[in-house]
């Protein structure tokens, strides 16, 4: 067996890919750009109104002007604004030639055909938005490495930005091995167990914002197994739970063999999750988990959440140092993964930690990392923490 940092070191060696993909903005939401982005306009792309009011050339001696027609807004005026004259007009509007302030609606009293200007705080340009005041064309209006928000995507496609080139996220997709798996709502005979792994799965590769190409269930057979294994290796990531250990009927690491997948490790000195694999196919990562709802999702956060990250270039939990709640002693030799349960003061460590009980982990918002040589520790000593939700 490896330690849990050689396995992770092995993982990130062997995780090199990177895809770059063009999307509409509408399908940009929380990736990552993979370029810097450039303005196609001046924003805004004329001189603006701010207010409802009217338009004029201003000049301090100024009080009384004559009307002589209104901008809506999405229309422009077609002659040039005399000195004497004002326009009516709306918020978002462009000024006309000949204009270059804006008095409020409010501040003016109209009598038939003039206006005259009640405003005596009003100056040059007042109520105006000049072109380019918020970006000039050309300018980097996103930086590559930024997520796109929605005050991102906003921004963007107010400056006319209707594709981007993204850091692709990966294709998963997800086998689950196991004879005795029902699906939920099928009744349950004698020896089985309702299959919950896939469930787990999805719903944590959907936390990052993916949703896996392919989600099967197979019997526990070798050629089954291997057909499935074979038929999914065009993908980014293939997870496989259960049939890893060594039992008479754990095909699943001969599977691989068989399909071409270059081990690169199997087992950890970990718990949960100590059988645990990792291969490659050309440029294909396997995961094979074990069968546990636990161990599958302390592997999965542990292992495979840091590989996502790699081709999305995001990150997706903290990782942080806390203080125990409760004292707690484990054997050397393993690191542990233990699902905890954060306040304001620091993490629990809670009960029911086999990892075959998910009752707990239904509880937990945290894996705590109980390091492979400790044994003893200590109501308020320091631990590292990975936040998962």
């Amino acid at each position: 067996m490896i330690t849990v940092k050689e396995a992770k070191q092995f993982i990130t060696e062997n995780c090199n890919t990177t895809r770059v993909e063009l999307l509409s903005l509408r399908e940009a939401y929380g990736c990552i750009a993979a370029e810097p982005i450039y303005s196609l306009i001046d924003t805004p792309p004329f001189n603006q109104s701010a207010m409802d009011g009217y338009a004029f050339l201003f000049d301090e001696k100024k009080s009384t002007l004559f009307l002589t027609g209104e901008i809506q807004t999405g229309n422009i005026f077609q002659k040039n604004l005399n000195p004497i004259e004002a326009v009516r007009i709306f918020t978002g509007a462009a000024l006309p030639n000949g204009a270059d302030t804006v008095v409020m609606q409010e501040k003016v009293i109209v009598s038939e055909n003039k206006i005259s200007i009640t405003d005596d705080q009003l100056i040059r340009g007042s109520n105006v938005r000049l072109k380019g005041s918020q970006t000039k064309k050309g300018t980097v209006v996103l930086n590559s490495g930024s997520m796109f928000n929605p005050a991102v995507i906003s921004f963007l496609a107010g400056v006319g930005i209707d594709k981007v080139k993204v850091f692709a996220k990966p294709a998963i997709s997800i086998i689950v091995t196991g004879k005795e798996l029902v699906q939920p709502g099928e009744n349950l005979s004698e020896g089985k167990i309702y299959e919950s792994n896939s469930f787990g799965l999805t719903a944590a590769i959907n936390q990052l914002g993916i949703t896996p190409i392919s989600t099967q269930v197979v019997d526990d057979e070798e050629i089954e197994i291997r057909n499935v294994i074979t038929n999914q290796l065009h993908n980014d990531i293939v997870l496989i739970t259960g049939g890893i250990s060594v039992g008479d009927y754990d095909f699943v690491s001969s599977a691989l063999e068989k399909c071409g997948v270059k081990k690169i490790f199997h087992k950890v000195k970990q718990k949960p999750g100590k059988p645990f694999y990792f291969g490659k196919y050309n440029n294909t990562l396997v995961f094979a988990l074990p069968g546990n709802p636990a161990a599958v999702l302390s592997c999965f956060y542990e292992y495979v959440v840091p590989v996502i990250s790699s081709f999305t270039k995001k990150d997706y939990f903290r990782k942080i140092k806390l203080p125990l709640l409760n004292d707690f002693r484990k054997k050397t030799g393993l690191t542990f993964f233990m699902k905890g349960k954060t306040n304001g003061n620091g993490v629990k460590i809670l009960n029911n930690q086999e990892s075959y009980l998910m009752n707990s982990f239904a509880m937990a918002d945290c894996i705590v990392e109980l390091e492979e040589g400790a044994e003893i520790y200590n109501k308020g000593e320091l631990v590292s923490v990975s936040m998962i939700e």
